[in-house]
């Protein structure tokens, strides 16, 4: 099914079909006055019957011209045979020898089409929505070349979609949707062309599965996501391994640091508020050895220790 949005009706061919037949009125009836008497004579009879006949003639002037809007183009044949495709504006047709085949719309067109119960290859009912994107850039092939090409294109999107399903398994179809995307518009736009039509973009838009599998699914997918986070955290552990390691060696290579590293643990256990801290002797030792900084920390630790009294 076809989705357009209708316009307000146009009324201006209308009209000048409207001004014209009136205008040709006024002109006949100066020109051939008719006289108010019965008994009419043979040049009065002549004049009435000249002047009816010039007005059917502009009559059928006026109904042959016809008006196509900038986005249509108007199919014409003579005597069944095509003639030329007209459009877009004003243009004439020959009274009784020309007529409109079909107007066709040159305008990007939207057409929705689904699948019912179609198997995947790893045998999974699917229920698919899509919609086609597509456009006439050659109207005479269209008409003249497909019966109702309109129903044509939807047909054959419908048709390399079943085919599309049944050649992909079910998680192709849900992971990389672009993909089958992209095969469906290439095939349909394969046959279209020959009929003066273009398959812009084709698109899925709902892919239904039984619930039953919905269930599975949706336990494979926590299982991988469960799978995926601890790996993650597997591999945080290596590199905060690998980190450690090298600090270690500039630890090893550098006493100093060590030191300083120590104080550093150390003032942060007196900040964090701890009524208690276990500190080895050989690091209170090696405290008493220390410049200023690690003297001011050793009586923050006794201090600490004590209760706050020294």
């Amino acid at each position: 099914m076809s989705l357009f949005v209708k316009n307000k009706t146009d009324y201006s061919l209308g009209i000048i079909r409207f001004i014209l037949i009136v205008a040709a009125i006024a002109v006949l009836a100066g020109v051939y006055h008719i006289p108010e008497r019965t008994d009419l004579a043979l040049d009065d009879l002549k004049s009435m019957w000249i002047g009816i006949a010039v007005f059917l003639v502009v009559l059928i002037f006026v109904f042959s011209i016809r008006k196509a809007d900038e986005w249509e183009r108007a199919i014409v044949l003579r005597f069944g045979k095509f003639r030329k495709v007209k459009g877009p504006g004003l243009f004439f047709l020959i009274p009784l020898a020309d007529r409109i085949a079909q107007t066709v719309d040159l305008r990007i067109r939207v057409s929705d089409f689904s699948t019912q119960k179609t198997l995947t290859s790893d045998s999974v009912t699917v229920n698919v929505d899509a919609i086609c994107f597509w456009l006439v850039w050659d109207p005479q092939k269209a008409v003249l070349e497909v019966a109702n090409y309109v129903d044509a294109v939807v047909l054959s999107s419908k048709t390399a979609l079943r085919t599309s399903i049944s050649s992909h398994d079910l998680s192709t179809f849900l992971e990389r949707s672009d993909i089958i995307e992209k095969q469906i518009q290439e095939e349909v736009d394969k046959k279209t062309t020959e009929w003066g039509i273009t398959v812009l973009h084709i698109e899925i838009v709902d892919i239904q599965i039984p619930e039953a599998l919905q269930d599975s699914l949706s336990r494979v997918a926590q299982a991988e996501r469960e799978k995926k986070g601890r790996i993650l955290l597997a591999e945080a552990e290596i590199e905060i391994a690998k980190k450690l390691e090298e600090a270690i060696s500039i630890y090893a290579k550098n006493e100093g640091a060590m030191k300083l590293k120590i104080l550093t643990i150390l003032n942060e256990g007196l900040k964090a508020g701890n009524s208690m801290m276990l500190v080895p002797n050989t690091i209170t030792e090696e405290l008493k050895t220390t410049d200023i900084f690690g003297l001011q920390a050793l009586n923050e630790l006794k201090k600490n220790k004590s209760g706050g009294k020294e």
